[in-house]
Formats: C-alpha cells, sequence, structure tokens
C-alpha cells in the first residue's frame, strides 16, 4: 500500500475531481499559501484525463515524483515512465496526463507554477486501449 511508501501522508479521497480521473486517486493538499502543491496518490492503472494548464504568461505545472511507478505524457508524444525522483516541467498550455501504471500505486508532488491569468481545461479521457500498451 502506497501510505508506507511515501513520507506525505495520501490524503482523502479525491471526490472533487474525480470526474476527471479514470480509477482512484487522492488528495492531500500541502501548502495553499506562497506556493500551491498537492500530493496526489494514485492507485493501480488510476490516471487523470488529458488536460491543460492554461496561461496568459507564466504558469504550468511541476510533478515530483515521490513513490510508486507513473506515466507522463504531451499530446503528440510517447509516454515517459516516472520513479521517485523524477521531475517534470510542463510548461504552460501543454495537453498532458499523468498517472499510476497498471501495476503499481503511485505518487507526486503537484506544484502550480504561478502565472498570469491561469486557468485549467479538463478534455477527454485517456482510452484504455491507449494506456494498455504502457505496461
Amino acid at each position: 500500500m502506497m501510505k508506507e511508501l511515501s513520507i506525505f501522508p495520501i490524503g482523502k479521497k479525491n471526490d472533487a475531481y474525480a470526474k476527471y480521473f479514470t480509477g482512484q486517486s487522492y488528495l492531500n493538499m500541502l501548502s495553499l499559501d506562497q506556493v500551491v502543491v498537492g500530493n496526489v496518490t494514485f492507485e493501480p492503472g488510476c490516471r487523470n484525463w488529458w488536460h491543460i494548464h492554461h496561461a496568459k504568461s507564466g504558469g504550468g505545472q511541476i510533478l515530483l515524483v515521490t513513490a510508486g511507478t507513473g506515466y507522463y505524457q504531451e499530446w503528440g508524444k510517447a509516454a515517459q515512465e516516472l520513479h521517485p525522483g523524477d521531475v517534470v516541467h510542463i510548461s504552460a498550455n501543454v495537453k498532458h496526463w499523468h498517472g499510476a501504471s497498471p501495476n503499481s500505486w503511485f505518487a507526486h508532488l503537484a506544484i502550480e507554477v504561478s502565472g498570469e491569468e491561469t486557468s485549467n481545461e479538463w478534455c477527454e479521457p485517456v482510452p484504455d486501449d491507449e494506456y494498455g500498451k504502457l505496461k
């Protein structure tokens, strides 16, 4: 179980964003002051939908992988396998998704990069057949 693998508490079921995830995720907001940081934990097979962090300037997101095995993929590119210690810099306005591998729990710290006129756009789910090729 993930709580034995990560130094950060797993948090509660991520009900607020559940409609944008395939599978069960958990969210523990570690910081809402100065820099927004959330510990996001994914059960095996869980991933978020394609989405975009929009910004007029600045913006984007940084993922710091803390536990398990997962994936990150940008639209039109191959998925990258992620492991503890990996860092992913996601530029603003880039369509992407991230989540656990089919057989492993996965956790990362999600850091919001401050920017001007920022917003999030949730798009379509990652198709099961495409995700299934990532074993």
